[in-house]
């Protein structure tokens, strides 16, 4: 079959890119080709998206065998893009849904509302024009994972340099990439085998703790698994706090409404978690036997790519979705998948976007952009789509 497209289409969050749209309406699942070279089958349809999830003929574990297809880059070791199921197989699971679950006892929100506002003080300090993007989206997601896995903050900057360069597509060789893994994965190796047992800084030594009782995983594995933790954490958590800030940017009547009954924030939230383009990629599945989708027929062993940025606005789910409506009810967005694929960390953007927003309407009430949002920069080829800066001045 021909391939008209090469997706992704854009690396930037300032407007969902006009090929998704043109898709989800004449062609819900196109073939495409990827950055690997190889090809697959992007869904842009909401409903077709939900079967994908929930459907055991579409599966993500056998991703990480080495014949599979890739969208991006080589797999670096089967734990990586099954972490969750690793986890459970070695008895760890329960362990990290409840440091990432509802409560979060590791990020209280009283502690959560004081790093937001140190940083934005930092940035006022600095003016008069700030960067929100560095004081605000990744000074509170790396406080936040540093904290939750029990790292520590000064080496946070190291941190979030290997886990931009792990999240870059096609900029860097596969060589380059390993070695930058394994890094990484020393980095959180050496760290957790420098605990005192019993005595746990975070969700790392816990889970090193439990699995010195029950050697489910190797050192090696777990490693990586705390890796996986921190990169896909503090990148997703970014992405969203800075695409989502210059959204709110962009409303100076949500920002005031919001602001003047902060209880309505969580509801806001959901709705920038709907309609903010924070995927450079897209979310990855395997075809375990033939089967059908829409009207095309996927054959065992096929990729399948879900936009979830194209579905939170396909039409045929959401009234006006090219609206934003800090108000919308029902909003059952897909930004943290759906069913038995439900992204573990929900709870913990939802919940700390949710304080930190508080915050920054609070602290900087006339905070505004500086330059006009076409000029707002980007980073080019994240995986979690990035500003590379959000001028701002209050």
């Amino acid at each position: 079959m021909t391939v008209d497209y090469r997706y992704p289409f854009s690396t930037k969050g300032d407007r969902l890119a006009p090929e998704l749209t043109d898709l989800q309406r004449r062609c819900p699942v196109a073939r495409v080709g990827t950055n690997s070279g190889e090809e697959a089958w992007l869904v842009t349809s909401y409903e077709l998206t939900k079967h994908v999830l929930r459907d055991r003929a579409f599966a993500r574990s056998v991703l990480a065998d080495a014949d599979s297809p890739a969208q991006d880059t080589p797999i670096l070791a089967p734990e990586l893009l099954d972490a969750m199921n690793h986890l459970h197989q070695a008895g760890l699971r329960d362990e990290v849904l409840r440091a990432l679950g509802r409560n979060q006892p590791d990020l209280p929100a009283d502690w959560v509302a004081a790093i937001t506002k140190e940083g934005l003080d930092a940035m006022v300090r600095e003016g008069p024009v700030g960067d929100l993007q560095r004081h605000f989206a990744e000074w509170v997601a790396a406080q936040c994972l540093c904290r939750l896995l029990g790292l520590s903050f000064a080496d946070h900057r190291w941190l979030a340099e290997r886990a931009d360069i792990d999240l870059t597509m096609v900029t860097y060789s596969p060589e380059e990439l390993a070695r930058n893994w394994a890094e990484i994965r020393t980095y959180m190796q050496e760290h957790m085998a420098a605990r005192r047992p019993g005595e746990p800084r975070g969700l790392a030594d816990r889970l090193a703790d439990l699995n010195a009782g029950q050697h489910g995983l190797t050192d090696q594995q777990l490693a990586n698994i705390v890796a996986v933790l921190f990169v896909s954490g503090y990148e997703d958590f970014a992405s969203f706090l800075g695409v989502a800030a210059l959204n709110l940017l962009q409303r100076p009547e949500v920002f005031d409404a919001v602001r003047a009954r902060p209880e309505t924030m969580p509801q806001c939230v959901e709705e920038l978690l709907r309609c903010s383009v924070v995927l450079g990629n897209a979310i990855p599945r395997y075809v375990t036997r033939d089967a059908e989708l829409g009207s095309v027929t996927v054959a065992e062993g096929d990729l399948v790519l879900l936009s979830l940025d194209a579905v939170n606005v396909d039409p045929a789910a959401f009234a006006d979705p090219e609206i934003f409506d800090p108000t919308r009810t029902p909003n059952p967005h897909l930004r943290f998948g759906y069913g038995r694929h439900h992204c573990p960390g929900a709870h913990v953007v939802r919940r700390q976007s949710d304080t930190a927003f508080r915050v920054l309407l609070d602290r900087l009430p006339r905070i505004r952009l500086t330059v006009p949002m076409a000029q707002v920069p980007w980073h080019p080829h994240r995986m979690a789509i990035m500003p590379a800066e959000i001028p701002v001045d209050w």
